[in-house]
């Protein structure tokens, strides 16, 4: 497919890479009750690069970024994540309720034994990167959704990774306020250079936010495509370039599904 994307043959070597997964598989349960959820993934993310993980529901994105985190372990196969241990940040903002804006923000910076006068600069600085600082004093019940997805941003840049991992963090959000957030996180990717692995399930969310789409095939989950996104930033989810590329991944996931299966009228 020329235009807006076009499929992988060969990753570009311009920067290292930030994470290497190699052979990596995971099955759940055992005997009879063993389910494969992953199978032989092989994927690089380099430094500074946006990678969506885009696949159906159940084809083991959640666990192939919770394997990434060090949150559960594979069966076979390794992972390599470079400048140490990654951020995560999850669907619910799972903020700490009776802390501060402020207060969880500095959580991990206070576990990291910063100095006080330190952590209170640093925070300040991530609240502003975020447009919080009004907010600092706040609690997150005081907070909306996205407020509060903006909160766990900085508190997941507090930790100073160099890989953030991000589990459909605004899949619980109405259309409008989630292309807002779309907009403040490629701001703050663009100010803060970090590499982000992005779970999603919405083919119109990745062609908004990606320099490459890694498409997943259903169960087990295995790398079927991979799609670099040359369209211009800044993007926006109603635009027709996005709207060509997010059926373009539909219709393969589409045929991914069902096995290879080409649809006549998809012109991939």
């Amino acid at each position: 497919m020329s235009g807006p994307a076009a499929s992988l043959e060969v990753s570009s070597a311009e920067r290292p890479v930030a994470v290497r997964v190699r052979a990596l598989s995971r099955v759940h349960g055992r005997g009879v009750q063993q389910v494969l959820a992953l199978e032989n993934i092989e994927l690089d993310v380099r430094q500074g690069e946006f990678v969506c993980l885009l696949g159906a529901s159940g084809c083991g994105k959640s666990t192939l970024l919770h394997l990434v985190a060090g949150l559960d372990q594979p069966t076979h196969g390794e992972i390599t994540v470079e400048g140490g241990q990654p951020a995560v940040m999850f669907q619910d903002a799972a903020l700490f309720p009776w802390l501060t804006v402020s207060e969880n923000v500095a959580f991990p910076l206070e576990m990291r034994g910063m100095a006080r006068a330190q952590r209170a600069q640093r925070v300040a600085e991530l609240l502003e990167l975020v447009h919080l600082d009004g907010f600092a004093q706040h609690r997150p019940h005081q907070l909306s959704g996205g407020m509060r997805q903006r909160a766990a941003l900085a508190r997941a840049l507090a930790q100073d990774a160099r890989v953030l991992l991000m589990d459909e963090p605004f899949g619980a959000l109405d259309a409008l306020l989630r292309d807002r957030l779309h907009d403040e996180l490629e701001r703050v990717w663009r100010a803060t250079g970090i590499t982000i692995l992005f779970v999603t399930h919405n083919p119109r969310e990745a062609a908004r936010l990606a320099d490459r789409v890694v498409l997943l095939s259903s169960r087990p989950g295995r790398v079927a495509d991979q799609l670099e996104v040359e369209l211009p930033r800044p993007r926006r989810m109603d635009s027709p370039d996005v709207a060509l590329l997010a059926g373009h991944l539909t219709r393969k996931l589409k045929e991914i599904i069902r096995g290879g299966a080409r649809d006549e009228n998809d012109e991939v």
